[in-house]
Protein backbone atom coordinates (compact mmCIF):
# COMPACT_ATOMS: atom_id res chain seq x y z
CA UNK A 1 0.00 0.00 0.00
CA UNK A 2 3.03 2.62 0.80
CA UNK A 3 4.58 1.46 -3.02
CA UNK A 4 0.51 2.51 -4.08
CA UNK A 5 0.87 5.73 -2.30
CA UNK A 6 3.83 6.66 -3.96
CA UNK A 7 3.63 6.04 -6.83
CA UNK A 8 -0.14 7.08 -7.75
CA UNK A 9 -1.27 4.52 -10.53
CA UNK A 10 -3.48 5.45 -13.18
CA UNK A 11 -3.99 1.67 -14.26
CA UNK A 12 -4.27 -0.71 -11.85
CA UNK A 13 -4.22 -4.33 -13.81
CA UNK A 14 -4.86 -7.12 -10.98
CA UNK A 15 -6.24 -10.11 -10.41
CA UNK A 16 -9.41 -11.12 -8.41
CA UNK A 17 -7.74 -11.98 -5.37
CA UNK A 18 -6.48 -8.98 -4.60
CA UNK A 19 -9.95 -7.15 -5.45
CA UNK A 20 -11.50 -10.06 -3.54
CA UNK A 21 -9.41 -8.39 -0.73
CA UNK A 22 -9.54 -4.89 -1.20
CA UNK A 23 -13.81 -5.43 -1.05
CA UNK A 24 -13.29 -7.02 2.14
CA UNK A 25 -11.21 -4.85 3.86
CA UNK A 26 -13.34 -1.71 2.99
CA UNK A 27 -16.68 -3.44 3.73
CA UNK A 28 -15.10 -4.42 7.19
CA UNK A 29 -13.72 -1.18 8.01
CA UNK A 30 -17.85 0.34 7.10
CA UNK A 31 -19.08 -1.99 9.39
CA UNK A 32 -16.68 -1.62 11.96
CA UNK A 33 -17.21 2.32 11.70
CA UNK A 34 -20.87 2.10 12.97
CA UNK A 35 -23.90 4.95 13.22
CA UNK A 36 -23.21 7.56 11.12
CA UNK A 37 -20.09 6.66 9.04
CA UNK A 38 -21.92 3.87 8.18
CA UNK A 39 -25.37 5.07 7.30
CA UNK A 40 -23.19 7.84 5.17
CA UNK A 41 -21.83 5.31 3.06
CA UNK A 42 -24.38 3.43 2.54
CA UNK A 43 -26.46 6.29 1.24
CA UNK A 44 -23.42 7.35 -1.27
CA UNK A 45 -23.22 4.14 -2.32
CA UNK A 46 -26.98 3.77 -3.19
CA UNK A 47 -27.21 6.72 -4.72
CA UNK A 48 -24.01 6.59 -6.70
CA UNK A 49 -25.34 2.61 -8.13
CA UNK A 50 -28.80 4.01 -8.78
CA UNK A 51 -26.94 6.81 -10.74
CA UNK A 52 -24.56 4.88 -12.82
CA UNK A 53 -27.59 1.91 -13.39
CA UNK A 54 -29.72 5.36 -15.22
CA UNK A 55 -26.79 6.75 -17.61
CA UNK A 56 -26.55 9.79 -15.39
CA UNK A 57 -23.15 11.29 -14.08
CA UNK A 58 -22.98 10.42 -10.11
CA UNK A 59 -22.97 13.73 -8.01
CA UNK A 60 -19.32 14.52 -7.11
CA UNK A 61 -20.95 15.50 -3.50
CA UNK A 62 -20.83 11.61 -2.79
CA UNK A 63 -17.57 11.42 -4.14
CA UNK A 64 -16.02 14.13 -1.99
CA UNK A 65 -17.85 12.97 1.32
CA UNK A 66 -17.01 9.43 0.70
CA UNK A 67 -15.27 7.72 -2.00
CA UNK A 68 -12.22 10.27 -2.61
CA UNK A 69 -10.67 8.55 0.76
CA UNK A 70 -10.96 5.42 -0.28
CA UNK A 71 -9.46 6.17 -3.48
CA UNK A 72 -6.60 7.53 -1.97
CA UNK A 73 -5.40 3.95 -0.52
CA UNK A 74 -4.82 3.28 -4.25
CA UNK A 75 -2.63 6.19 -4.70
CA UNK A 76 -6.19 7.98 -6.02
CA UNK A 77 -5.36 8.67 -9.38
CA UNK A 78 -6.39 5.55 -10.62
CA UNK A 79 -8.67 5.94 -13.70
CA UNK A 80 -8.81 2.10 -14.98
CA UNK A 81 -8.99 -1.51 -13.25
CA UNK A 82 -8.89 -4.85 -15.32
CA UNK A 83 -8.98 -7.99 -13.85
CA UNK A 84 -8.10 -11.35 -15.32
CA UNK A 85 -7.04 -15.05 -14.57
CA UNK A 86 -10.14 -15.73 -12.79
CA UNK A 87 -13.44 -15.07 -13.00
CA UNK A 88 -14.24 -11.66 -11.04
CA UNK A 89 -17.79 -11.57 -8.88
CA UNK A 90 -20.32 -9.46 -10.30
CA UNK A 91 -20.85 -7.49 -6.93
CA UNK A 92 -17.30 -7.29 -6.62
CA UNK A 93 -17.03 -5.92 -9.76
CA UNK A 94 -20.21 -3.14 -9.42
CA UNK A 95 -18.38 -2.12 -5.75
CA UNK A 96 -14.69 -1.74 -7.53
CA UNK A 97 -16.86 0.74 -9.84
CA UNK A 98 -18.57 2.40 -7.32
CA UNK A 99 -15.74 2.99 -5.12
CA UNK A 100 -13.09 3.82 -7.59
CA UNK A 101 -15.10 5.32 -10.42
CA UNK A 102 -13.55 5.02 -13.70
CA UNK A 103 -13.94 1.81 -15.56
CA UNK A 104 -13.46 -1.56 -14.29
CA UNK A 105 -12.77 -3.96 -17.13
CA UNK A 106 -12.58 -7.90 -17.07
CA UNK A 107 -11.40 -9.92 -19.56
CA UNK A 108 -10.61 -13.43 -20.80
CA UNK A 109 -7.82 -15.24 -22.39
CA UNK A 110 -5.06 -17.71 -21.66
CA UNK A 111 -1.57 -17.90 -22.64
CA UNK A 112 -1.73 -20.18 -25.13
CA UNK A 113 -3.70 -17.49 -26.55
CA UNK A 114 -1.05 -14.64 -26.64
CA UNK A 115 -3.42 -13.72 -23.74
CA UNK A 116 -6.85 -11.77 -24.93
CA UNK A 117 -9.85 -13.84 -26.41
CA UNK A 118 -12.46 -11.44 -24.89
CA UNK A 119 -12.39 -8.11 -23.05
CA UNK A 120 -15.33 -5.28 -21.64
CA UNK A 121 -15.29 -2.14 -24.28
CA UNK A 122 -14.60 0.58 -22.13
CA UNK A 123 -17.78 2.54 -21.38
CA UNK A 124 -20.07 -0.84 -21.06
CA UNK A 125 -21.62 -0.66 -17.38
CA UNK A 126 -23.11 -3.88 -17.51
CA UNK A 127 -21.09 -6.65 -15.27
CA UNK A 128 -21.24 -10.21 -15.40
CA UNK A 129 -19.56 -10.54 -18.50
CA UNK A 130 -15.51 -10.94 -20.15
CA UNK A 131 -16.96 -8.59 -22.88
CA UNK A 132 -16.61 -9.14 -26.83
CA UNK A 133 -14.27 -10.97 -28.68
CA UNK A 134 -10.73 -9.77 -29.84
CA UNK A 135 -10.73 -8.74 -33.22
CA UNK A 136 -7.36 -10.83 -33.62
CA UNK A 137 -9.35 -14.28 -33.13
CA UNK A 138 -12.90 -16.51 -34.07
CA UNK A 139 -14.68 -17.36 -30.80
CA UNK A 140 -17.44 -20.36 -30.92
CA UNK A 141 -18.99 -21.99 -28.99
CA UNK A 142 -19.17 -25.90 -28.78
CA UNK A 143 -21.98 -28.39 -27.68
CA UNK A 144 -20.94 -30.43 -24.23
CA UNK A 145 -23.61 -33.31 -23.87
CA UNK A 146 -22.56 -35.02 -21.27
CA UNK A 147 -22.79 -31.57 -18.85
CA UNK A 148 -26.08 -30.26 -20.71
CA UNK A 149 -24.57 -27.78 -22.66
CA UNK A 150 -25.83 -27.38 -26.32
CA UNK A 151 -26.36 -24.36 -28.78
CA UNK A 152 -30.14 -24.64 -29.11
CA UNK A 153 -30.03 -23.66 -25.01
CA UNK A 154 -32.69 -20.93 -24.32
CA UNK A 155 -32.47 -18.50 -23.80
CA UNK A 156 -28.84 -18.64 -24.69
CA UNK A 157 -26.64 -20.69 -26.39
CA UNK A 158 -24.07 -22.55 -23.89
CA UNK A 159 -20.84 -24.79 -24.65
CA UNK A 160 -16.85 -25.17 -24.57
CA UNK A 161 -14.90 -21.78 -25.48
CA UNK A 162 -12.69 -22.62 -28.48
CA UNK A 163 -10.76 -19.95 -30.03
CA UNK A 164 -9.00 -19.79 -33.76
CA UNK A 165 -6.62 -16.87 -35.23
CA UNK A 166 -3.28 -15.48 -35.27
CA UNK A 167 -2.87 -15.36 -31.87
CA UNK A 168 -3.43 -18.51 -30.91
CA UNK A 169 0.08 -21.30 -30.27
CA UNK A 170 1.44 -23.42 -32.34
CA UNK A 171 1.48 -26.25 -29.83
CA UNK A 172 3.15 -27.56 -26.62
CA UNK A 173 6.81 -27.53 -26.73
CA UNK A 174 7.91 -31.34 -27.71
CA UNK A 175 4.62 -32.58 -26.69
CA UNK A 176 2.04 -33.33 -29.77
CA UNK A 177 0.09 -35.69 -27.72
CA UNK A 178 -1.23 -32.96 -25.49
CA UNK A 179 -1.39 -30.38 -28.62
CA UNK A 180 -3.61 -32.63 -30.32
CA UNK A 181 -6.01 -32.96 -26.88
CA UNK A 182 -6.34 -28.72 -26.88
CA UNK A 183 -6.25 -27.98 -30.93
CA UNK A 184 -8.43 -29.92 -33.32
CA UNK A 185 -7.80 -30.80 -37.05
CA UNK A 186 -9.73 -27.36 -37.65
CA UNK A 187 -6.53 -24.78 -36.08
CA UNK A 188 -9.58 -24.40 -33.00
CA UNK A 189 -8.63 -24.23 -29.70
CA UNK A 190 -10.47 -26.09 -26.99
CA UNK A 191 -9.87 -23.79 -23.62
CA UNK A 192 -11.60 -25.81 -21.65
CA UNK A 193 -14.28 -23.28 -19.99
CA UNK A 194 -17.82 -23.44 -20.46
CA UNK A 195 -19.67 -19.93 -21.96
CA UNK A 196 -22.91 -18.50 -23.19
CA UNK A 197 -23.09 -15.81 -25.51
CA UNK A 198 -25.20 -12.80 -23.67
CA UNK A 199 -26.77 -10.05 -26.56
CA UNK A 200 -24.32 -8.01 -28.16
CA UNK A 201 -21.67 -10.39 -28.52
CA UNK A 202 -20.46 -10.87 -25.04
CA UNK A 203 -19.41 -13.76 -23.81
CA UNK A 204 -20.15 -15.02 -19.94
CA UNK A 205 -18.25 -17.99 -18.16
CA UNK A 206 -20.46 -20.08 -16.66
CA UNK A 207 -18.56 -23.22 -15.52
CA UNK A 208 -15.42 -25.23 -16.23
CA UNK A 209 -14.84 -28.40 -18.46
CA UNK A 210 -11.55 -29.47 -16.76
CA UNK A 211 -11.30 -29.88 -13.26
CA UNK A 212 -15.04 -31.30 -12.97
CA UNK A 213 -15.38 -34.44 -10.77
CA UNK A 214 -18.10 -36.22 -9.93
CA UNK A 215 -19.35 -37.17 -5.98
CA UNK A 216 -20.67 -39.98 -5.21
CA UNK A 217 -24.55 -39.49 -5.47
CA UNK A 218 -23.75 -38.58 -9.40
CA UNK A 219 -23.53 -34.92 -9.05
CA UNK A 220 -21.11 -33.02 -10.87
CA UNK A 221 -19.00 -30.43 -9.02
CA UNK A 222 -16.68 -27.43 -11.03
CA UNK A 223 -14.88 -26.70 -7.89
CA UNK A 224 -13.16 -23.30 -9.55
CA UNK A 225 -16.88 -21.89 -9.76
CA UNK A 226 -17.27 -22.97 -5.57
CA UNK A 227 -13.72 -21.55 -4.28
CA UNK A 228 -14.54 -18.13 -6.68
CA UNK A 229 -17.68 -17.45 -4.70
CA UNK A 230 -16.18 -18.81 -1.30
CA UNK A 231 -13.33 -15.96 -2.16
CA UNK A 232 -15.51 -13.57 -0.54
CA UNK A 233 -15.43 -14.58 2.70
CA UNK A 234 -13.61 -12.26 5.04
CA UNK A 235 -11.67 -15.04 6.54
CA UNK A 236 -10.57 -16.55 3.48
CA UNK A 237 -6.97 -15.70 1.75
CA UNK A 238 -7.10 -18.81 -0.63
CA UNK A 239 -8.93 -21.76 -0.37
CA UNK A 240 -8.91 -25.13 -2.14
CA UNK A 241 -12.35 -27.25 -2.81
CA UNK A 242 -11.96 -31.13 -2.74
CA UNK A 243 -13.89 -33.70 -3.81
CA UNK A 244 -14.37 -37.52 -5.12
CA UNK A 245 -16.77 -40.20 -6.39
CA UNK A 246 -15.87 -41.89 -3.52
CA UNK A 247 -17.66 -39.62 -1.38
CA UNK A 248 -21.17 -37.66 -1.68
CA UNK A 249 -19.90 -34.15 -0.22
CA UNK A 250 -16.97 -31.49 -0.33
CA UNK A 251 -14.76 -30.46 2.03
CA UNK A 252 -12.19 -27.43 1.65
CA UNK A 253 -8.53 -26.31 3.43
CA UNK A 254 -8.45 -22.60 3.65
CA UNK A 255 -5.22 -20.49 4.10
CA UNK A 256 -6.81 -17.89 6.19
CA UNK A 257 -6.45 -13.95 6.18
CA UNK A 258 -4.25 -13.73 9.95
CA UNK A 259 -5.45 -10.39 10.76
CA UNK A 260 -9.28 -10.76 10.31
CA UNK A 261 -8.81 -14.67 12.33
CA UNK A 262 -6.76 -13.16 14.68
CA UNK A 263 -9.58 -10.05 15.07
CA UNK A 264 -12.00 -12.21 15.41
CA UNK A 265 -10.52 -14.23 18.21
CA UNK A 266 -10.28 -11.08 20.37
CA UNK A 267 -13.66 -10.58 19.76
CA UNK A 268 -14.31 -14.24 21.11
CA UNK A 269 -12.06 -13.68 24.05
CA UNK A 270 -9.57 -17.23 22.82
CA UNK A 271 -6.65 -17.30 23.80
CA UNK A 272 -3.85 -18.94 21.74
CA UNK A 273 0.20 -19.14 21.29
CA UNK A 274 0.28 -18.64 17.40
CA UNK A 275 -1.40 -18.31 14.40
CA UNK A 276 -1.37 -22.34 14.20
CA UNK A 277 -2.84 -23.44 17.53
CA UNK A 278 -5.56 -20.65 16.51
CA UNK A 279 -6.52 -22.53 13.07
CA UNK A 280 -6.44 -25.42 14.88
CA UNK A 281 -9.56 -24.79 17.53
CA UNK A 282 -12.59 -26.08 16.73
CA UNK A 283 -14.11 -22.83 17.51
CA UNK A 284 -12.58 -21.16 14.84
CA UNK A 285 -13.15 -23.69 12.15
CA UNK A 286 -16.79 -23.41 13.17
CA UNK A 287 -16.69 -19.90 12.50
CA UNK A 288 -15.10 -19.82 9.17
CA UNK A 289 -17.42 -22.77 8.29
CA UNK A 290 -20.43 -20.66 9.09
CA UNK A 291 -19.66 -17.58 7.31
CA UNK A 292 -18.79 -19.66 3.97
CA UNK A 293 -22.09 -21.05 4.79
CA UNK A 294 -23.32 -17.05 4.48
CA UNK A 295 -22.06 -16.55 1.64
CA UNK A 296 -22.72 -19.92 -0.54
CA UNK A 297 -26.52 -19.04 0.39
CA UNK A 298 -26.21 -15.34 -1.07
CA UNK A 299 -24.83 -17.07 -3.76
CA UNK A 300 -27.73 -19.20 -4.24
CA UNK A 301 -24.80 -22.35 -4.13
CA UNK A 302 -27.14 -25.97 -4.36
CA UNK A 303 -26.91 -28.12 -1.55
CA UNK A 304 -23.85 -30.56 -2.68
CA UNK A 305 -21.86 -27.47 -3.75
CA UNK A 306 -21.58 -26.15 -0.01
CA UNK A 307 -18.24 -27.64 1.99
CA UNK A 308 -19.11 -29.44 4.50
CA UNK A 309 -16.02 -29.74 6.70
CA UNK A 310 -12.87 -27.36 6.63
CA UNK A 311 -9.31 -27.01 7.61
CA UNK A 312 -7.91 -23.98 8.34
CA UNK A 313 -3.77 -23.66 7.64
CA UNK A 314 -1.52 -20.49 8.76
CA UNK A 315 0.81 -20.85 5.43
CA UNK A 316 -0.51 -19.37 2.24
CA UNK A 317 -0.47 -21.17 -1.01
CA UNK A 318 2.72 -19.94 -2.80
CA UNK A 319 4.57 -21.08 -5.79
CA UNK A 320 7.33 -21.26 -4.04
CA UNK A 321 5.36 -24.35 -1.92
CA UNK A 322 4.45 -25.31 -5.12
CA UNK A 323 0.44 -25.10 -4.68
CA UNK A 324 -0.05 -22.28 -7.67
CA UNK A 325 0.52 -22.02 -11.04
CA UNK A 326 2.08 -18.05 -11.77
CA UNK A 327 -1.17 -16.64 -12.38
CA UNK A 328 -1.98 -17.86 -9.02
CA UNK A 329 -4.45 -20.24 -9.78
CA UNK A 330 -4.38 -23.53 -7.30
CA UNK A 331 -2.48 -26.49 -8.99
CA UNK A 332 -5.26 -29.19 -7.97
CA UNK A 333 -3.31 -32.19 -8.15
CA UNK A 334 -0.45 -30.47 -6.35
CA UNK A 335 -3.06 -29.61 -3.29
CA UNK A 336 -4.74 -32.89 -3.69
CA UNK A 337 -1.11 -34.57 -2.50
CA UNK A 338 -0.19 -32.04 -0.27
CA UNK A 339 -3.27 -32.01 2.38
CA UNK A 340 -3.85 -35.49 1.71
CA UNK A 341 -3.93 -36.44 5.40
CA UNK A 342 -5.93 -33.50 6.50
CA UNK A 343 -8.34 -34.65 3.61
CA UNK A 344 -8.75 -37.90 5.07
CA UNK A 345 -8.95 -36.62 8.21
CA UNK A 346 -12.02 -34.32 7.37
CA UNK A 347 -13.93 -36.77 5.71
CA UNK A 348 -13.34 -39.45 8.77
CA UNK A 349 -14.62 -36.91 11.20
CA UNK A 350 -18.21 -36.41 8.35
CA UNK A 351 -18.52 -40.36 8.68
CA UNK A 352 -18.13 -40.38 12.50
CA UNK A 353 -20.88 -37.31 12.68
CA UNK A 354 -23.06 -39.19 10.33
CA UNK A 355 -22.47 -42.46 11.75
CA UNK A 356 -23.18 -40.54 15.49
CA UNK A 357 -26.75 -39.77 14.44
CA UNK A 358 -29.37 -41.39 15.50
CA UNK A 359 -31.51 -43.59 13.14
CA UNK A 360 -34.94 -43.39 12.41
Amino acid sequence: MDDLNTLKPTVFASVPRLYNKIYAAITNAVKESGGLKERLFHAAYNAKRQAIINGRNPSPVWDKLVFNKIKARLGGRVRVMSSGASPLSPDVMEFLRICFGGDILEGYGMTETSCVITLMDVGDISIGHVGSPNPACEVKLVDVPEMNYTSEDQPYPRGEICARGPIIFQGYYKDEVQTREVIDEDSWLHTGDIGLWLPGGRLKIIDRKKNIFKLAQGEYIAPEKIENVYAKCKFIAQCFVYGDSFNSCLVAVVAVEPEVLKSWAALEGIQYEDLRQLCSDPRARAAVLADMDSIGKEAQLRGFEFVKAVTLVAEPFTLENGLLTPTFKVKRPQAKAYFAKEITTMYAQLLDAESARPKL
